[in-house]
This record gives structure tokens, sequence and C-alpha cells, in this order.
């Protein structure tokens, strides 16, 4: 069987390089456009030297006559710069996997919170697998969700599906690729270091991906979020405090969790959920806990693999009808 033959538009930055290493050892894919404007020309190792002798070509230019070859092409871009390309590659034929926030949103909602009008917009599969499978299978277009509200949207769907939940308070803790490739003064090691640091306290933009989906689920339910960041590289943990509409058996809970991901590898219901037993990996782990007046739900996830680069792939292999665990089925890195 001939390969699929992938292009990633970005490849410089966190999810590039980690598209990159996750791809290199897929049995049915074949890397042959991978885009950067200021790298052209140099070759991918020498942008990212841990790749080194898995990759033999070089950055090209974000040109469409450079994707043409392709069966598939990752978007890897920020907010803003997706739309640019993502409607050529459609018009042509390419499926799309966008691993920007620019058509996770209803195109009225993206307008108002990225302050950007939107030029080229397009209706897309939301990629959560876990809850949209039957949507991306026919997809020519998937929004990979953001790193934020994969953890926090998995910790609670099936709650919101029965209908259960009064509010929900998110509290989640990012590692600081979650901030991209650039330094700023804000990931700076001075600034973070022995620290952990709430940002965009009521209003980061993540909010309004989890309120579309879970309200798709239960139409009143209320969220809250706040996201920090802690000096580690990798990771999101997520404490979900549910507090519920009525008063629930916990073993009833723990039985629709079980029952509601009984199909989905990449969710893994544990006691605990702990960021070095997903590292690296395509994982979600969940644990539930009772409390007096709610119920907490942890998630944890890497943010660059299940968070971003990963699930990227899982929408790609459910696009092409493989086996969604395929290049993506290895256990975490542990410690």
């Amino acid at each position: 069987m001939a390969k699929v033959k992938v292009g990633i538009i970005g490849g410089s930055g966190y999810t590039g390089s980690e598209l990159l290493r996750l791809l290199c050892k897929h049995p049915n894919i074949e890397v042959i456009a991978v885009t950067s404007r200021k790298l052209e020309g140099k070759r991918i190792w020498e942008c990212h030297p841990f790749l080194k002798g898995f990759y033999d070509i070089s950055f090209v230019s974000p040109e469409l006559k450079n994707m043409e070859g392709c069966d598939v092409v990752f978007t890897a871009v920020p907010h803003g710069e997706a739309m640019k390309y993502v409607p050529q590659l459609l018009d042509v034929g390419i499926k799309v996997v966008d691993l920007s926030a620019d058509y996770r949103l209803k195109k009225d909602v993206y307008e108002r919170v990225y302050g950007l009008k939107h030029e080229g917009y397009r209706d897309a599969a939301y990629g959560l697998p876990e809850l949209h499978r039957d949507e991306i299978a026919k997809a020519e277009l998937v929004a990979n969700p953001g790193c934020y509200p994969t953890g926090c949207i998995l910790a609670v769907a099936p709650l919101a599906k029965a209908g259960l939940i009064e509010r929900i308070i998110f509290d989640s803790k990012s590692g600081i690729t979650g901030a991209g490739i650039k330094p700023t003064e804000f990931t700076h090691y001075p600034n973070l270091h022995e620290a952990i640091v709430p940002y965009k306290v009521t209003n980061h933009r993540h909010y309004y991906e989890m309120v579309q989906e879970l309200e798709e689920l239960q139409c009143d339910v209320k969220v809250s979020f706040t996201p920090q960041v802690f000096p580690g590289s990798r990771g999101i943990l997520t404490n979900a405090h549910v507090f519920l509409k009525d008063r629930i058996d916990m073993e009833e809970i723990r039985r629709m969790y079980e029952e509601f991901y009984a199909d989905c590898y990449f969710v893994r219901i544990q006691n605990e959920a702990r960021l070095s037993w997903v590292r690296g990996s395509n994982f979600c782990d969940i644990a539930i806990f009772p409390g007096e007046d709610r119920v907490v739900v942890s998630s944890a996830i890497d943010n660059l693999v299940k968070g971003a680069s990963g699930q990227a792939v899982q929408n790609m292999n459910i696009m092409l009808g493989l086996d969604e665990k395929t290049g993506l089925d290895f256990p975490p890195l542990f410690p």
C-alpha cells in the first residue's frame, strides 16, 4: 500500500517538531514537505537536532506549490495565520488538520474573541475524537482543539452528557511549552522558577471552546476557568470542581465514566492523575474524587501530544480510515 504523503506548514515550533517526532515512525505516512520562512533551505535536523538521522529533507517556503503532492497537511501556525493557507489547500483537494484556533469556533465568536476578521472561513469538525469521531471521519478539515479544552472537556464530558452538572470550576496548570517557542518576559527562567503563575485569570480564549463543546452536551452548564503555568516543560493537570444538580453515588459516577470512555483507547480511568504517567504520550488520565459539596475530577495530559500534535495525528488517522492508535500506541515516558 502506498504511503500517504503529508506536509507540515509551520515546522520550526514545538507543535511542528512534535508532529515530526510522532510521524517519523508512522507506518502509513511519508512526510514530504515541511515549511518555515526563516529556515528555508536548512535541513530539519539543523533546527531540531533531536531529529538527526530521521529526516533528510530541508525546510521549504509555505507556498501552495510546495504542498501540491500532499494528501494531508497539518497547519501548525499561530491563530490568524492558518486562514491564509487552509482554503487554498482544501480547494485543491488536500485534507487539513489545523492546530491553530482559526477553525475551532463559530465565525462570529472567533472574530469577537480573537479580534480578527476571519478571511476564508470554512466549517470544520472539532477534533476531539472521544466526542466527534464520526464527524472527523467524514471531514476534509479538522480543527484540532486547544490544549486546555482537551483536558477540561474530557474530565467532565460524561457528567455533562448525563445533564448532571450545575456548575464547573476548572483549575488548570500547564507546562511552559504551552506558551510557544519564542522566549518572553513571562517565560524567562527567573520569573517562572519556583513559581506557579496565574494568567488571563478570567478571560482566557480557550474558555470559549469549553463552553461551545459542553453546551452541546448539556445546554445549561455553567463554566469557570483559571489557567496557571508551572516551571516544567510539558503537561496540563486540570482539577475540575463539579457541582452536581443531585447527589450521586460515586460508584455510579465511576461506572458512567467507564461506559462513556469504553471505546476510547487514549482515555484511562485511574485512581490518580499524574503528569508523570502521561508524559510524551497521547493518553489522558482521569481520576474521580468525592467531596462533601462537589465531585473533583482530575485529568492529566501531555500538552504537546494529546493537547496538540498527538491528537492531530489521531485525527489524521481517523480521517484516513486508519486505526486511530496508529503511530501513537506507545507507553508514556516515566519517570
